[in-house]
Parts: structure tokens; sequence; C-alpha cells
């Protein structure tokens, strides 16, 4: 076996770090910042109709947290290269925009902030996507179900700020909030 397959089969073992390095730091941004239902600043505010119910966001989260784990040590074990290391700064950009946006969604109030961070996270797990894209084919496409998510996360957070003139704490004038 070469050093070069070798490399590539411990992949798994990098997933059992990164997995739940993760998923616990993407579930405290959520819990520090009291982010979702039981807030009661998210609480008052109108929601737009194609919003899911509550117990999905969790499940979805947790499920997306545990792909972008899999995802990042599919690459992380992959052989050095250029490709290489810009996906993985553009991956662990989106990762820190991802856990700023529910301390400044829910936590603040701020919901044009909220709405440019996850524009930006947008466009950084589109670079990553296709940056692993030329590293690893199958963590590109385990992204693949997030960027939905994330197209979702927008549309929820561009309508909560329609639907809700005045409701943003740091109004930036973009969502209309």
């Amino acid at each position: 076996m070469t050093a070069q397959a070798t490399e590539r089969k411990a992949w798994w073992k990098v997933a059992l770090v990164t997995v739940p390095v993760i998923v616990v730091l993407g579930n405290l941004s959520g819990l520090l910042s009291n982010s979702g239902f039981g807030n009661p600043w998210f609480d008052a505010v109108r929601k737009p109709g194609f919003m899911p119910p509550g117990w999905v966001f969790g499940a979805a989260w947790t499920t997306l947290y545990t792909l972008m784990g899999l995802s990042v040590a599919m690459v992380i074990s992959a052989p050095d290269s250029s490709w290489r290391s810009r996906g993985l700064s553009f991956f662990f950009a989106q990762l820190i925009l991802n856990y700023l946006w529910s301390p400044v969604f829910f936590g603040a109030g701020a919901i044009d902030f909220g709405f440019l961070i996850i524009i930006a996270m947008a466009v950084a797990l589109c670079l990553t996507i296709s940056l692993f894209w030329r590293v690893e084919k199958v963590a590109a496409l385990l992204l693949l179900p997030y960027l939905a998510w994330l197209c979702l996360a927008t549309a929820l957070n561009f309508e909560i700020g329609r639907l809700n003139p005045g409701a943003d704490r740091a109004p930036l004038g973009i969502t209309g909030g």
C-alpha cells in the first residue's frame, strides 16, 4: 500500500475529532445566543409561511455539522496542495461566520447584520465546495445539503426582516427590519 493510499484511508481518524468539535461548537453558538424558539425577541417577530417547525432546526444543524466534519476531515487527510490549502481557508472562514451568525441574529437581534453574515457565509461555502471538488469530490458533495439549507436560512433571515419593520435592533436598511 502506498503512503498516499494510507494517508487517504486515515480520514476517518481525523473525523473522530472534526465531527464532534464542529457539532459541539455549533450547538454552543446556538445555545449561548438563545437561538430559535424560546428567545423572547425571536418569539415576538412575525415568521414567513415557509418557516419549518422549530424541531427541524436542531435536527438539520446537527446533521449538517456532522457532514461538515466528515467533509473537512477528508480534505485535511488529502495530500497537500494549493487547492487543499485554499479550500480549508474558505471552509474555516465560513465556519467562523456560521458560529457568529446565531449570536448576531438571535443574541443581538441584528437582522440586517445577520443577513450580511449569511451572504458572506454562502459565498465562502460556494468557494469551499468548488475548491474541495478539486481535492476530494465526495467532500464537496457532502457540503451540498448545507448549501441548500443555507439558501433557506438566507431567505428566512431576509423575510423576517421584511415582515418586521422596526424589529432590527441594529438596522442597516437592507431587509426593512
